[in-house]
């Protein structure tokens, strides 16, 4: 296992979002509460977690449920807007409600409800009370996220909408040592969406990426879990696309240092499959 020193770094951008969201709470309504939700779901059905105009996705889908339950527009908060595709286990999501909202209800009650009323390919795992305010996203210390590569000779039955099927075998070694270079705060500009980081700040800090073999249902997975303050858009599935070149023996270990160094998105490798990473946790 390999981890950076465990450390929060509040950047300009970080503060400036802060204040934003100040000052747009301050433009709301004052609520009596805040609570907490802890969702598991399957991405297969959805458009990403965020909200948009006529696509199924997972916050879209949350709201509308809540607006049932409450008889009023509720705006959610989430830990990490997951891309369409991608799963999670331990999402989290806060959002404010009143005395009225939860009059009569206890928060089993309320994850039932809800359980009810969200798309199939959802749960809600647990319901929190919070102290007021309290934000999914500006909280949160780190986000976990693991990548599942199936590393069977053949094509995966059980686990073939939840890995990436890479046959042929793989050099963990390399792998992990192609790693280190993205162990600490970088610019990971080469490692995201070039679109989305036009203009934007792509410093992170990545404190662990580790690997560790499993078996699901008599399948051979390669679990890499990747540990991070934030992520950039597809951040995860680069790095995971990038070293498994390098595993492949396509690239040596150091070129992931060049691609880091490069910040540029060309460089790097290809965007592992969506289907194979979940959002595993959030750290708080």
């Amino acid at each position: 296992m390999m981890s950076a020193m465990n450390t929060q770094t509040i950047t300009p951008n970080t503060a400036r979002k802060r204040e934003a969201a100040a000052t747009a709470a301050a433009d709301k309504p004052v609520r009596d509460h805040t609570l907490a939700l802890t969702l598991s779901y399957n991405g297969a059905p959805f458009s990403g977690f965020a909200r948009q105009p006529g696509q199924t996705t997972v916050q879209g889908d949350l709201e509308d449920a809540l607006r049932m339950l409450f008889r009023r527009d509720v705006e959610t908060t989430c830990a990490g807007r997951t891309d369409a595709g991608v799963h999670a286990l331990g999402q989290v999501v806060s959002f404010d409600v009143d005395d009225r909202d939860i009059a009569g209800r206890s928060l089993p009650s309320l994850r039932r409800s809800l359980n009810a009323l969200t798309h199939d390919a959802i749960t809600v795992r647990e319901v929190e009370p919070k102290k007021l305010g309290f934000s999914a996203r500006f909280d949160a210390q780190a986000r976990e996220y693991h990548y599942h590569l199936c590393v069977d000779s053949t094509c995966p039955i059980f686990m073939k909408d939840f890995s990436w099927f890479v046959p042929g075998g793989l050099d963990i070694t390399a792998m992990e040592a192609g790693a280190q270079y993205l162990l600490g705060e970088h610019d990971f500009k080469s490692f995201c969406m070039a679109a989305s980081a036009e203009g934007k700040p792509t410093h992170r800090n990545v404190r662990e990426i580790s690997f560790h073999p499993e078996t699901v249902m008599g399948e051979n997975l390669m679990s890499i879990k990747v540990v991070g303050n934030a992520f950039l858009h597809s951040m995860v599935r680069t790095i995971v696309g990038t070293l498994v070149m390098v595993g492949k023996g396509q690239r040596d270990a150091d070129w992931v240092g060049e691609v880091l160094e490069a910040c540029d998105r060309r460089v790097a490798g290809e965007n592992a499959p969506a289907q194979g990473l979940v959002f595993w946790r959030v750290i708080y």
